[in-house]
This record gives C-alpha cells, structure tokens and sequence, in this order.
C-alpha cells in the first residue's frame, strides 16, 4: 500500500462516513412525518456573532446552515463616481456542506445563488444615501440542503446581518420557498423533496411594506400553481418577519 506523503492518512481501520439519504433515493409517495406541507422548519437566528465585521448573522433551518457577514460602507476607490452606493454578494459553499465533496472553488451553483440573493436584497438598502460607497455580503454555506433552502435563508440572515451593520433600509427581506409536489403546495422543502417536485419558487419580500422584491421560479409550474405559492409564501414571510425583528430586538451588539 503506497502511502502519500503530502497529506495526513487516516489509520487502516478507518471508515468513510455514512450520510442518511433522507429521500433522495425513491419517490415522495409519502406525506411528511415531521411537519405538514404548510409549515416550514425552526429558524434558529443569531445576530452580531462575527466581531470582526460591519454586521453579522447566523441562521440555521434544521439541515441548513449559514453564516453571513458584512462590509462597509466604504469608498469605492478604483471604480468611478456613482451618486448611488453599489451592493456586492459573494456567496461560498464550504467543502463539507453537502454530502458529497465541493471543490474549493467557485462554480455556477454559487453565483446564481449569488445573483438571487442580490435581486432579493438590492431594492430594500438606501443606496442613494451612500454615493461613491460599497457594501460587501460575504455568505458562508456551512451545511446546505438544497439550493432553494440556500437561497431563502441566505437572503433573510443577509438582510438581519444589514441591519446589524446600522445601513439603513427600507425594510427587513424575509424569504420563504415552494414547491408544487403532485398537486399540492409544499412550504420550505428539503433538497430531497425539491428533487421530486414538479417546480420550486423562492419570494423575498419586505413583510412591513407589503412589497415583493424577487421571484425566483425553476422546473414547470402552471399559472395558478405559481400564484398559490407566491400566496402561501407571503403569509410565512410575515411570520418570519416577526421571527427577524424579535432576534435583532434581543442582539447584545445592537443593545
């Protein structure tokens, strides 16, 4: 057995770790155990923990989990005079958040995720008071279970970790996910169930001014399918709002 040298070897009697499938294999005959189609899973929201940034946040959705960290204001020094400020998202998934092993580098998994959460956000910050100025959203995916779920708590711990920063906005993001399983409307699905369904549809919105700020739809979707998801999220999106707020309310860093 030729052992390499540039890494550390486990011992001989070691075993590859074995993830549970949760699905992903089979079909999604069954309803759900732990919660109904309407509910979605307990959102854990930590404001303020990185010290070292602006504004921070930490939130964790059952198999979901990401860290977020902001930037600025600052000058923009080698891009040209704007009266508006620009808003900058980079999003990372780290090698162990999925089951099978990411590649250190960036892929286009990441810059839509990217893009989406940019689209969610950019319309809720006062650019037009921070001329000539640039915020920076650093998104850390520790654990991921599906995209969609990345792209709804990635959009809503990014909008608590601006407010944690003191930038001023319009209002709180808060995102919630759908997808059409059959006929019916399942709210938050994991990755395993958005593998099976037909499509998926994320909504960010600003609860406090009844405003929808991105619709992200993929797979097939009739009309009135997308409008009841569009529905059914709005409604979760107002008790994730309350959820947001009551978490910044109690930050130490905000106190």
């Amino acid at each position: 057995m030729s052992l390499d040298r540039r890494r550390i070897n486990g011992p001989d009697e070691s075993f590859p770790p074995v993830f549970a499938l949760d699905g992903l294999q089979g079909t999604l005959a069954s309803p759900r155990k732990d919660r109904s189609p309407t509910d979605i899973r307990p959102i854990f929201l930590q404001p303020g923990l990185i010290s070292q940034a602006n504004g921070s946040a930490y939130i964790e959705t059952a198999k979901t989990k990401i860290a977020c960290a902001v930037y600025g204001p600052r000058q923009s020094r080698n891009a040209a005079y704007s009266e508006t400020g620009r808003l900058n998202v980079e999003v990372k998934f780290t090698p162990f958040s999925c089951a099978r092993r990411r590649a250190p580098m960036r892929d286009a998994e990441d810059r839509s995720i990217a893009v989406a959460i940019h689209q969610a956000l950019v319309s809720s910050v006062r650019l037009d008071l921070l001329p000539k100025s640039t915020i920076d959203i650093f998104i850390t995916i520790i654990e991921s279970d599906g995209l969609d779920g990345c792209v709804a708590s990635g959009s809503v711990a990014a909008s608590a970790a601006l407010a944690d920063a003191g930038i001023e906005l319009l209002g709180l993001v808060t995102s919630c996910a759908a997808a059409i399983v059959g006929r019916d409307i399942w709210l938050d699905p994991t990755e395993g169930e958005a593998r099976f369904s037909n499509g998926t549809l994320v909504l960010a919105c600003m609860p406090a001014l009844k405003k929808i700020t991105s619709v992200w739809q993929t797979g097939e979707m009739q009309v009135t399918e997308a409008l009841g998801c569009m529905d059914a999220c709005q409604e979760k999106c107002t008790e994730i709002h309350s959820v947001v707020a009551q978490a910044l309310l109690e930050s130490p860093s905000l106190k």
